[in-house]
C-alpha cells in the first residue's frame, strides 16, 4: 500500500494575522535553489497558515518526479505567497516548497528538522517511508550536497549531476503575491485550494474551526502531543495537560503500529495512524464523543479548558475500549473493527464509538456482558454487513450511523432473546437494512494465482482466531491489551495469588460483574 511523504515539519506554521497592520513592502517575483537553504532568508522568514492542512499528500515517486521536473527546467506552477510584515505565508504550492526543501536539506520526514519537530518521536512508518524517499531521489536524481560539490570539483563528480548543477544556477521559482489583508488571503486559500485539489468536507471543517477546542483536540491526538502546537497560547498548566491526556489517546488508538499483511493479532484499534485518512477520522472521532453535531454550537477556546474537556470525554471513550482501564470491555480489534480479509474499517470504529455512547445513555453495559460473546459470534459470522453497508451508504461518517443502528438492533434482540434466525429475519423485513445479504460474497476480490496482502492477512486471521483466548466471566474474546488476572475464588474470601486460583478476564467483567 503506498505512502505519504510527511513533509509537515519544513514550512513551520505561525498565526496568519500575527503581524496583520504591518505594511507589506515591495516583492520578489522568482527565487532560486539557494534560497532554500537552512539559514537563508527565503526560507527563514517563510511560513504557512495555521490553517494550512498537513504536508503529507504525496508519494515517494511523486516527490522525486517533482524535484527532478523542476531541475530539468520544466514549467513548474508559480507559488503563491501573502506577506504580513517580515513573514511570507504560504497561500499555494506547500507542497511543491515542501518537495525542494526536502531536496535541499535532506529531510523526507525524518532529518534534524522533522525530528525537532515532531519531538523525536516519529513513527516507524513515516521513518521507513522517508527511507524510500530518500532511496528513490538519491537513485534518480542524486542529493542536494553532490549538486553543490560537482560545481567546485566537476572532475571528481558524476557527469550526469554536474550537467543538472549548472543548470540550477539559472533556474528560478516563480512567485506571485496575494495583495490584501488576512481575510482576502484567506480566502484566496480556500478558494484556490478547493478549486485545484478539493479539501475534503470534514478537513474544511476542521481547517475552518482550527481556533474551536474539537478542532485542537483532533489536531492534538492524531501527533500524539507534537508537531505544530495549536494550543501553545494557553498556559503551561493547560498545555502539559493537553500533551498528556492527547499522548495516552494517540497510543490507545494506534498502538502497535499496523503492519501488513496482518501476522499478529496485537491490532490497533484506530487502523494506521500514518495515513492521509487518519485526521478526518479523529475530528469525527472527537466530534462523536463530545456530541457535536456542528461546528456552530463550538466556540472557540480561550484558554485551553475546553480543549481540555473534550480530551477528556475522548480518553473516557478510548479506556472503555480498550486498555487496562477498570471500566475498559477491551473489544477485540480483529472482531469489532477489521475485515475478513484485514482491512481497517473506519466505519466499524465510529459505529462502535457510537454503540458505546448508547450503552452510556441507557445504562446497558451489564445487559451487553450477558450476550457479548454471542453478539461476537454474530460480528465474526457477518463481516459482509459493513461492507454492504460501506458500498451502499459510504464509509466514515456516511455509513456509520446506519451500521451503529444495526448493531443496536441485534443487541437489543439478543438482551431479548432473541435467535440468530429472527434477528436476520428481523433484519430483512427492515426497509433500512432490507439489502444485507449474509451470504453475499460479490464484494470480495477475483481469486489469483498468487497470495496479496490481503490474502495472507485473510489466512492468518482464519486460523489465529480459531481457538481464541476468552474471558472467563462473559465468555467473549480477550485482546491482549486488554487483559485482566481475576481471582477465582475471591480474597475476601481467602482466595490466593497463585496460578491455579487465576483466571483471563476484560478489565469491566473483573472490576464491575464481578466486584
Amino acid at each position: 500500500m503506498p505512502q505519504q511523504v510527511n513533509l509537515d515539519a519544513l514550512i513551520p506554521r505561525e498565526d496568519f494575522e500575527v503581524e496583520r497592520d504591518i505594511k507589506q513592502s515591495s516583492q520578489i517575483a522568482t527565487i532560486q535553489i539557494r534560497d532554500l537553504e537552512d539559514g537563508a532568508f527565503f526560507s527563514n522568514v517563510t511560513k504557512k497558515p495555521d490553517f494550512q492542512r498537513e504536508t503529507s499528500e504525496w508519494q515517494p515517486k511523486k516527490v522525486s518526479e517533482f524535484i527532478a521536473s523542476f531541475i530539468a527546467g520544466d514549467l513548474i506552477p508559480a507559488l503563491i505567497l501573502w506577506q504580513s510584515g517580515n513573514s511570507i505565508f504560504v497561500i499555494d504550492g506547500a507542497h511543491r516548497l515542501s518537495a525542494l526543501l526536502a531536496w535541499v536539506r535532506d529531510d523526507y520526514g525524518d532529518g534534524i528538522t522533522s525530528k525537532e519537530f515532531f519531538e523525536g518521536r516519529i513513527p516507524d512508518q513515516q521513518i521507513k517511508v522517508a527511507e524510500a524517499t530518500r532511496k528513490i531521489v538519491n537513485k534518480d536524481i542524486g542529493t542536494y550536497s553532490d549538486h553543490k560539490f560537482a560545481i567546485g570539483h566537476p572532475k571528481k563528480s558524476d557527469e550526469r549531476i554536474v550537467e543538472s548543477a549548472r543548470r540550477l544556477a539559472s533556474l528560478a521559482i516563480q512567485l506571485q503575491w496575494v495583495k490584501g489583508d488576512s481575510e482576502v488571503a484567506e480566502q484566496s486559500f480556500f478558494k484556490i485550494n478547493q478549486q485545484a485539489a478539493p479539501i475534503d468536507k470534514t478537513e474544511l471543517r476542521l481547517l475552518k474551526a482550527r481556533r474551536k477546542p474539537n478542532a485542537i483536540a483532533a489536531r492534538a491526538i492524531i501527533r500524539s502531543g507534537t508537531g505544530h502546537k495549536y494550543w501553545s497560547k494557553f498556559d503551561q498548566e493547560h498545555t502539559g495537560e493537553i500533551e498528556r491526556i492527547s499522548r495516552h489517546i494517540h497510543e490507545t488508538l494506534f498502538q502497535p503500529e499496523l503492519q501488513t499483511p496482518i501476522k499478529t493479532l496485537d491490532l490497533p484499534i484506530a487502523g494506521r495512524g500514518y495515513s492521509s485518512r487518519v485526521l478526518p477520522l479523529i475530528f469525527e472521532f472527537v466530534n462523536l464523543t463530545n456530541r457535536i453535531k456542528s461546528e456552530s454550537q463550538v466556540v472557540d477556546d480561550i484558554d485551553g479548558s475546553a480543549t481540555i474537556k473534550h480530551l477528556k470525554t475522548c480518553r473516557r471513550i478510548v479506556d472503555r475500549i480498550s486498555g487496562t482501564h477498570p471500566g475498559s470491555l477491551g473489544l477485540h480489534p480483529a472482531v469489532y473493527f477489521y475485515s475478513e480479509n484485514g482491512r481497517y474499517q473506519q466505519t466499524s470504529f465510529l459505529a462502535m464509538v457510537g454503540v458505546i455512547s448508547y450503552f452510556d445513555d441507557n445504562n446497558t453495559y451489564h445487559k451487553f456482558i450477558k450476550i457479548r460473546r454471542e453478539f461476537e459470534e454474530f460480528l465474526l459470522k457477518h463481516k459482509m454487513f459493513p461492507k454492504q453497508l460501506v458500498l451502499k451508504f459510504g464509509s466514515g461518517t456516511k455509513g456509520f450511523g446506519r451500521l451503529r443502528d444495526l448493531w443496536i438492533k441485534v443487541i437489543d434482540l439478543m438482551i431479548a432473546n432473541k435467535s440468530e434466525h429472527e434477528i436476520l429475519q428481523d433484519i430483512s423485513s427492515d426497509e433500512s437494512y432490507s439489502f444485507l445479504q449474509p451470504e453475499d460474497r460479490t464484494a470480495e476480490n477475483r481469486p489469483r494465482s498468487d497470495f496479496n496482502t490481503d490474502t495472507k492477512s485473510a489466512v492468518f486471521l482464519r486460523e489465529a482466531m480459531q481457538n481464541p483466548i476468552r474471558c472467563k466471566i462473559c465468555g467473549g474474546l480477550i485482546h491482549q491489551n486488554s487483559i485482566s488476572i481475576d481471582h477465582i475464588t475471591r480474597k475476601a474470601d481467602g482466595g490466593l495469588g497463585i496460578p491455579d486460583n487465576g483466571q483471563l478476564t476484560h478489565p469491566y467483567c473483573n472490576t464491575t460483574i464481578k466486584g
